[in-house]
Parts: C-alpha cells; structure tokens; sequence
C-alpha cells in the first residue's frame, strides 16, 4: 500500500522523503512533515487523508490541533517575556498572579510551573467539558486549589493543566488574553497559519482525528469516572475530555475545542508552521527571530527528569522550562535539541546547532510503540545535505 504525497524536498534529503512515505500504517488517515534549514525549507510534504468520512485528501493549507506541542508554543511564548524582561523564572508565581498563592502555593516559583514541579497536574474537582471551555473557570479553580504534592519537590506531567497555569501568566503579564498573545508575538510576525483558539472562519481546514484500534482498546480498560487515578485525570479532568483525547465527533474533534483556548493541548496548526515558527527559535526566519542565544540556554537548563511523582514505565523524559529535551523518550538530531511532541504521534522541534525546524503533524492517533516520527527524525539525521544550506526543491510524487 503506497499512499500518495506531495510537495517538496531539496536534494540530499531524498531519504527523508522515503521515511515519511513509509510512515503511513494504511489509507485511513493523513500526516504532514516539514524541516527548515538555515531559515529555509527543504521538506515539505502531505499525503493522505485529511478526513476519511467524507475522502478529502491532506491538502498544502490542510491544519489540525497539535496537542502537546502546543505547550511548546506557549514555552516560547513565556520565553520571548523572559527575553524582553517581563517574567523571571525565578519570581514566584504571585509576583504576576496574586491569587495563585492560595492554598499553600505561594512560594511555587515560574519555573516549577513551567517544569511540571506545581502539584497541579490533574484537578481535583471532577469537571465537564463546559469547564474547559471556559478560560476564567479553569485559571481560578487552578489558583485555589490545593497541590497534590509539595510544589518543587518532584514532577507529574501536567497533560491539560500546563496551559492554564501558563496562559494566565502570558495574559497578566501581556494584558492580552492567550489566543491574542500568541498571535501579535508569534503567529503575526512570521505569517503562520497556527492558532491557540481557531476562528470560525478556518474550521473548514480542520482534519477529522482517526483513533488507532490499539489506542481506543487501551483507554477501554482504564477506570471510568471517580475511580480514575490521579494519571488518568490529568488527561481527562474527570468527564471535560475522553481518554483518547478524541472520539468521532467529541473530544478534539469538537469544533467548540478548537474554538476554545486551552494552550495544554488544543493549538491548531500545519506542519509547515510549526517547523517555521521552531525555525524561528534558532535562526533568522523569513527576518524573524524570536529567542536570542542566551534565552535558549536558559529555557533548555534541566528542571525535571527522573522517576515522576505518580508511577509511569521508563523512559522519561527530560524538562527545561516547560520545553521538552532530547531524552531516551524522545530522540531529537543532536543532544542541543528541544521542543515538545504530542498525544497520538506529532513532533515539533528545533535544533540550535544544526539550525533546523522541524514538524510532523498527523490525524492518526497511534499511542506507546509509534515510530512514525522517530524514524523520519533518524532519517533527517541521516542526511548528507544536513548541515548545507537548501539548494532548491524537487517534486515528490
């Protein structure tokens, strides 16, 4: 089975094109993969289906929500303020937002919100998918609500509630809500279809987000309702999202969740804005950059790594300030890399010694054991033509 691809690859990056072509299990569903070099494209390209109840095939302008990766944006976002000297990683939290101090929070620095140090990975109120809908709710439940373990002390993945956590700093430090944050300092400057909180007007560019048969067996078997662990409920909130994170018509696959502002996991976007926008952490891109040298190093200084406070299977993953790093979890090409991947198998990264941007986007949700990314990543580092400025484009066919 050979699912058609379009779009453009620069010469020496053939085998890059290959992997992506092999990355497709069946023609149920779609991807998209794009890599900048030196502040250029030299992949671009999408096949598949951008949703296969109606047969419409992955087009150039096709987008979709990016999960996890979206709390990469939002780290880059925290870390242009910290650039401009409008946060501090190490100010506590109250110094921006007062209320945050409640319950015993008033010594949780930035940093440990960034890191998944903030004992607030899942909620303890079970919630509903109203509540996630709405921004003021969730930033005061979060405020009050007590840790579920000493702030500081130890990390959980914080799945949803990142961010909130985080957003809200953005939006008292910027005055602007996150959506329109994002957008004047990131989106608008580089001219990228990428959004936390799609306009209405772009819902007809949305893929449609297939489970893998694996994934929705699993999620089957893990306690419903209150007997969810704390694990459990850091992805669902108690009933606000399923387990899978999409179900045919719910979950994120419910236009009022693109709509909706949650910076955790709800960013929408293309590969090829993703991997500019990465492009633009670490090179001049298109005349854009957005995090100088010294930022880097600071937003990639390791917080979090090791076991996690609620027990999950080796490997773990490494964390700056909330930006992921290259670990044993998540490969990227050299150890200097950092970004964040997402739920169902996206990946979007940079890489400051190599001066790439990266992005793999795809509507098939695969879960543990997915390699779809990883092989193209190994494939990208494989490439003889890595470390040259882009040359021009060839055709994939």
């Amino acid at each position: 089975m050979r699912v058609p691809v379009s779009g453009s690859v620069a010469p020496g990056f053939e085998r890059v094109a290959d992997a992506f072509r092999a990355s497709f299990p069946d023609d149920t569903a779609g991807a998209a993969l794009c890599v900048y070099l030196h502040g250029a494209p030299v992949v671009d390209l999408y096949g598949g289906l951008a949703d296969a109840r109606r047969g419409i095939p992955w087009s150039k302008d096709s987008i979709g929500v990016v999960f996890s990766c979206t709390k990469g944006l939002m780290s880059v976002l925290a870390a242009m303020l910290v650039e401009a000297g409008e946060l501090d990683y190490e100010a506590p939290v109250v110094s921006y937002w007062p209320e945050f101090g409640a319950a015993g929070k008033s010594s949780v620095k930035v940093r440990h919100l960034l890191s998944h140090q903030a004992g607030l990975s899942a909620t303890r109120e079970f919630l509903q998918v109203e509540d996630v809908l709405d921004w003021s709710r969730m930033t005061k439940l979060l405020a009050e609500q007590e840790p579920l373990w000493p702030p500081g002390s130890g990390y959980a993945y914080h799945s949803i509630t990142h961010g909130w956590l985080v957003g809200e700093l953005v939006r008292r430090i910027t005055g602007k809500p996150v959506s329109a944050a994002f957008q004047d300092l990131i989106a608008k400057p580089l001219g990228v279809s990428a959004w936390i909180g799609l306009p209405a007007s772009e819902f007809g560019r949305m893929t449609h987000l297939v489970v893998a048969p694996a994934v929705a067996e699993e999620a089957g078997r893990q306690p419903k309702g209150l007997e969810q662990d704390w694990l459990a409920r850091a992805t669902t909130l108690g009933a606000a999202l399923p387990p899978t994170l999409a179900e045919p018509d719910g979950g994120f696959n419910d236009p009022r969740l693109w709509a909706a502002a949650i910076p955790g996991a709800g960013g929408i976007a293309g590969a090829r804005d993703l991997a500019k926008i990465w492009s633009a952490t670490v090179t001049t891109t298109d005349g854009v950059r957005l995090l100088k040298p010294r930022t880097i190093r600071l937003a990639t200084e390791v917080q979090s790594w090791g076991a996690p406070m609620f027990e999950v299977p080796p490997p773990w993953s490494r964390w700056g300030m909330g930006l992921q790093l290259d670990s044993e979890t998540r490969r990227y090409l050299t150890a200097e890399g950092f970004g964040h991947d997402g739920a169902g198998g996206q990946v979007a990264f940079a890489d400051p010694k190599l001066g790439v941007g990266f992005a793999y986007t795809t509507n098939r949700m695969e879960g543990a054991g997915d390699t779809r990314a990883t092989s193209i990543i190994d494939a990208l580092r494989a490439s003889p033509s890595l470390s040259t400025a882009p040359m021009g484009y060839a055709t994939a066919g």
